[in-house]
């Protein structure tokens, strides 16, 4: 398997030792108007466009929007599903057990590698939430819950 990951500058280095074999910094290209095609491309983000990710697929291939869908990007996934070989699937994960399992031991693994990028305990999850909103984040940014003793 061969993974491209697509980021800006300031994050080349970081995909790169998370394991991606080829890095496009879309400051510079926009891997949607290559010649390139992908079997699957996982767009966590949701700023590249949906036709573009749709074009960019090989037969069969697979759009995963891993963020909000709206109602258009909605039918316009159906239509594409239902009208050629390609998939597009959106929307939140549901939990399953053995989805998290499976999570687990590709952690265990070393073969998934969770990036925090910063840690805000729960009463500054509104600190929390303006740093995100920045767009700038280098992976995923935690809130730490703390129960209270019984």
């Amino acid at each position: 398997m061969e993974v491209t990951g697509v980021c800006s500058t300031a994050n080349l280095e970081l995909v790169k030792s998370l394991g991606a074999d080829n890095v496009i910094d879309y400051t510079k290209v926009d891997f949607t108007k290559s010649d390139h095609t992908y079997d699957i491309i996982f767009d966590t983000i949701g700023k590249s466009p949906f036709s573009g990710c749709v074009k960019s697929l090989k037969q069969k291939g697979i759009y995963l929007r891993a963020v909000h869908m709206t109602i258009p990007s909605i039918v316009r996934g159906l239509w594409t599903s239902m009208t050629s070989s390609k998939k597009v699937i959106g929307g939140v994960a549901t939990e399953r057990k053995e989805n998290l399992v499976l999570l687990k031991e590709l952690i265990e693994t070393g073969k998934l590698k969770p990036v925090i990028d910063k840690c805000y305990p729960f009463e500054q999850i509104v600190e929390a939430h303006r740093y995100v909103d920045k767009g700038h984040k280098k992976g995923n940014v935690a809130i730490k819950v703390q129960s209270q003793p019984r």
